[in-house]
């Protein structure tokens, strides 16, 4: 048989979790997929998750002009008892494990499809045994990075009631192959600390990652393949490893928050600002929310610095310092909205700097465009991506790598004196940054190392079955 008849209309079948983070780059990974290859076809599995009421208008709207891919609704099942959210780890993977026979009654209804694979979103591991039943193998697709990778895979050399020590945040310096410098354990996501169920979470959602057929990474050569041939080197039977990234969606999530007369006016002030002046201000997707008390000493970092910015933030008037709102106005330097495009934000050549919590799909948009990034993390693993941002990469400058939800408040001097570093055009990073954002590109283009890596997990995926 011919490579080009096994191809013929292979099928793969995408289950991604909820939340927009994960949607947008599995979307744009399917995209990615079926451009490369026209004989492969995608069905993407949705799942509505309590409190996230954008995420299926989203889907639809990303794929409306994509006919190699088609959506199936799965059905609504209740939410997991409330107490479960002392871990959201816990929660959403017992949320995601609920949904296993509906998973597995909606493959029988498509098998006399050819299925050639399940893509598998992190949460979604547990979903092996289904594909295991109907003889499909799996791929698991990582919307993070390979050094969360590299500290999942870590794991194994654990218990699973080996919980890690809370008391000792500050002291513990690890070794994990794929990272190169030693990670102290106050950067660790908050999950390998939980004692309510998120360590035994991370713990069997790491215990699969082997039991796939490859591993597929948001991620580019240039940026981590050092990282990639550690974990060969430590481990030969970890699957093989595809840096696809960067998956960006460059024409920016729609929000039902901003009307086009809020978008047109951001851009328009924007337009009014000399080059790279603009710190950008933006905490993620989950609409993260500091307490008054760090609203006011934000707000008054960003005064004393000088800097002009522009500041995602959906606080009442009330909560700023007295005369702040004024004197923004009066001077002009300053915009707040409550929500903003954000690629469309990173990419107008008025910004200069990036004030960010450090999911990873805004680490990755700030490399593309080349804007360098003062870390502000907050949950997840974002205090790790802030770590190797700094100490690995070099492309941005610690504010806190180790702040999380809960931290005491950043004060005023701190917050005003991060500013200026970031905005200091001599500062190494704005450099550092515009290498990152060539190589990012280079990764993507024709023969570039990301779109090898596509063709052959393409082949990989239709010639082994």
């Amino acid at each position: 048989m011919s490579m080009s008849d096994i191809n013929k209309n292979s099928e793969l079948i995408f289950i991604p979790a909820p939340g927009i983070g994960h949607l947008a780059s599995a979307l744009e990974f399917a995209k990615l997929l079926t451009n490369h290859d026209k004989n492969l076809y995608i069905t993407v599995f949705c799942i509505k998750f309590p409190g996230m009421p954008f995420a299926d208008s989203y889907i639809k709207s990303v794929l409306a002009s994509q006919p190699q891919i088609q959506l199936i609704d799965l059905p609504e099942v209740e939410p997991p008892p409330q107490e479960l959210l002392k871990s959201p780890e816990f929660y959403i993977l017992t949320f995601l494990e609920s949904l296993i026979p509906h998973v597995k009654a909606t493959i029988k209804t498509i098998l006399s499809n050819k299925v050639v694979g399940l893509v598998l979103d992190f949460f979604c591991v547990s979903m092996i045994d289904v594909g295991n039943e109907f003889g499909i193998p799996s791929y698991l697709f990582l919307t993070s990075n390979v050094g969360f990778l590299s500290l999942m895979l870590s794991l194994k050399n654990r218990q699973i009631e080996e919980v890690f020590d809370d008391s000792d945040r500050d002291h513990q310096l690890l070794n994990i192959p794929g990272i190169s410098n030693q990670v102290p354990s106050n950067v660790l996501p908050d999950a390998c600390f939980n004692k309510d169920g998120g360590y035994i979470a991370y713990y069997k959602l790491a215990e699969r990652f082997r039991d796939t057929k490859g591993i597929i990474v948001n991620t580019f050569s240039d940026l981590e393949q050092s990282s990639i041939d550690a974990l060969y080197d430590h481990d030969e039977k970890i699957p093989p490893i595809y840096a696809v990234g960067p998956l960006l969606d460059l024409k920016g999530q729609p929000n039902p928050k901003l009307d086009q007369a809020q978008h047109d006016l951001i851009l328009k002030w924007l337009d009014e600002q000399p080059d790279k002046s603009v710190v950008f201000l933006c905490f993620g997707s989950m609409g993260v929310s500091f307490g008054p008390s760090q609203i006011r000493e934000i707000a008054l970092g960003l005064k004393h610095s000088g800097v002009r910015f522009l500041w995602s933030n959906s606080a009442e008037k009330k909560v700023f310092p007295e005369g702040f709102l004024e004197w923004m106005e009066l001077e002009g330097k300053g915009m707040i909205c409550g929500w903003a495009p954000q690629v469309e934000v990173l990419a107008h050549k008025a910004i200069g700097g990036f004030v960010s919590h450090c999911g990873w799909n805004s680490i990755l948009e700030s490399m593309w465009f080349g804007v360098p990034i003062l870390t502000w993390p907050i949950y997840a693993e974002q205090q790790l991506n802030a770590f190797r941002l700094v100490k690995e990469w070099g492309v941005g400058l610690g504010l806190r790598v180790d702040y999380r939800k809960g931290s005491d408040v950043v004060a005023a001097e701190e917050i005003e004196k991060g500013l200026k570093d970031l905005m200091d055009k001599d500062s190494i990073v704005h450099k550092k940054v515009q290498e990152m954002k060539e190589m990012s590109r280079n990764a993507v283009v024709d023969g570039g190392s990301s779109l090898i890596s596509v063709g052959k997990l393409i082949d990989d995926i239709t010639g082994s079955n």
